[in-house]
């Protein structure tokens, strides 16, 4: 009666069928009569999930002969693996006791955040895993070796080639970070150092992450006009260095670029035909979000830090006009900067949410000077509404997209961030999938749970699958929503009714527990 009433409501769901290789462990928890989706983008079946300690137990059809300590009804929810964010930065937030429990990823349903994205954060993976395991955090973390960063450590911030010893430098320490468990190396190739580094330098580099079965994941060096020569230096990188290659928050950004991303789509078909690991990531948006200088000045003139980026520019020589040029055309695209939102600015706090050129309309100088302005008195971060919303579509429809956040963990405040930090999630399964019907159903869940899963090669995560770590999320899918917004984001999502990290309850019954009891997730050491 239960599975037929549950038809009417999504069709093709099947009803459970018994599932072999049961465990015969005590059963804790038993979550009875639910709509299982089991991570691998399968049609659901109706059936219950079993918890002993932190590990899945039983999945499907429980034998009746074994009596569970408790139980709960999720009939009519779904129940489905916890999400994977393969794009956070919560690098630091998730070592401050303040953030530490990424409330607005529990609520979206996140059970594990992999944080050293875009290049930056931790170097030294090993300490960074230690001081979470010991302070606690309330999703997993796992951790890629930011390239960047790792430069940084090695080099500085000086735009030039690496010595032979540097490079050698830069090769032994990542061979460390894959030891101490890191599950591969990013880049961050519109940012300052990271971008200084060319093709045979990342090559060189990634060639130690493939020795421990890494991936390589990559911002790429443009998103705009050089969309497709951008890719094309990603899959270089990934065939010369024989590991698989990530295209992070893969888009085209700028109105001169929109639909380019589709062609980028045809590249990269081509040559996962041919053989090669290709995926991407996407956040389900039409803005970006990033510092004022990293969208409107060239990596190369922020070179060596923001007094020699303004000192550059107030020489007014050759140079300085490259630049100002270069912000010109960034406002010309981004009609005069309206299109630029202010996220935060440490000076004028009020201007969080608004437009560029709205504030230098009202102060009474051109955008251009706002801009200069702002980075003189120490840069500003900002929401780019820059992408096209066909595009949006069009790209979380390839099966190989992944769902990212590209955020942080947040506390609500005066500030303006981009609402993917609380919503990402909810809008591609419950706006995306479920209400407009871009994708199925399935597909999104997929994009959330196994296709992480896969693309990390994590061995006992984003499946609901026995001897699997009990990362479960169970969701009312009619009211499962985000509810930030670009003018008001700091808002949970809705429609999370209960959330296990690691067998312990994050979310129960729409509220959170304060549990800390996500990990530090080290590849070939927890990785089962």
């Amino acid at each position: 009666m239960i599975a037929g009433t549950l038809a009417l409501v999504l069709p093709g769901l099947r009803p459970a069928t018994k599932v072999c290789g049961q465990d015969p462990a005590p059963i804790d928890l038993v979550l009875r009569n639910g709509i299982l989706h089991l991570g691998d983008g399968s049609s659901p079946t109706t059936g219950d999930v079993a918890i002993s300690g932190d590990k899945i137990v039983a999945v499907g059809e429980i034998d009746p002969g074994r009596s569970p300590i408790r139980e709960i009804d999720c009939t009519g929810l779904i129940i489905c693996p916890g999400f994977i964010d393969l794009h956070n930065h919560s690098d630091g937030e998730i070592q401050e006791k303040e953030t530490a429990s990424g409330m607005n990823y529990l609520t979206q349903g996140c059970t594990t955040l992999v944080t050293g994205n875009c290049g930056s954060g931790p170097v030294d993976v090993g300490q960074y895993y230690d001081e979470i395991d010991e302070r606690g955090a309330g999703p997993n973390i796992m951790h890629l070796l930011p390239q960047g960063s790792l430069r940084r450590k090695v080099i500085g911030s000086e735009q030039r080639s690496a010595t032979a010893d540097e490079l050698q430098e830069m090769r032994r320490l990542a061979e460390q970070a894959m030891t101490d468990g890191a599950w591969g190396m990013s880049t961050g190739l519109i940012y300052v150092p990271s971008s200084y580094a060319d093709t045979d330098e990342l090559v060189a580099i990634a060639e130690v992450v493939a020795e421990h079965d890494g991936i390589y994941a990559s911002h790429i060096r443009n998103e705009g006009t050089g969309l497709l020569d951008s890719v094309t230096e990603a899959l270089e990188i990934g065939s010369r260095a024989k590991l698989p290659v990530h295209i992070s928050h893969f888009k085209s950004s700028g109105k001169d670029s929109w639909g380019l991303v589709r062609r980028a789509v045809e590249q990269i078909n081509k040559r996962r035909d041919e053989g090669q690991v290709i995926t991407a990531d996407q956040y389900p948006y039409t803005a970006s979000s990033t510092s004022l200088g990293a969208t409107c000045i060239p990596a190369w003139a922020r070179a060596g830090g923001r007094e020699a980026m303004i000192a550059r520019i107030d020489k007014a020589d050759e140079q300085s006009k490259r630049i100002i040029n270069a912000i010109s055309k960034k406002l010309e695209i981004t009609d005069n900067g309206h299109r630029i939102q202010i996220a935060s600015y440490a000076l004028q706090p009020d201007w969080a949410g608004r437009r560029l050129d709205e504030i230098a309309a009202e102060r009474g100088v051109d955008t251009l000077d706002l801009v200069l302005q702002i980075e003189r008195s120490g840069g500003a971060s900002v929401v780019n509404h820059s992408i096209n919303e066909g595009d949006v579509r069009f790209v979380m429809q390839q099966p190989w997209v992944a769902t990212a956040s590209d955020g942080s963990a947040k506390l609500p405040s005066g500030s303006v961030p981009h609402p993917r930090n609380y919503g990402t999630f909810p809008r591609r399964i419950g706006y995306y999938a479920h209400r407009e019907t871009v994708i199925p159903l399935e597909q999104a869940i997929y994009s959330a749970t196994g296709l992480p899963a896969e693309i990390l090669d994590i061995q006992d995560r984003g499946f609901l699958r026995v001897g699997y770590a009990a990362d479960i999320a169970v969701i009312d899918l009619e009211a499962f929503i985000d509810r930030s917004t670009f003018v008001n984001p700091h808002q949970y999502s809705d429609g999370l009714v209960h959330l296990w990290v690691n067998g312990i309850p994050a979310i129960a019954d729409g509220r959170a527990t304060g549990s800390l009891a996500g990990r530090a997730i080290r590849k070939g050491t927890n990785n089962r």
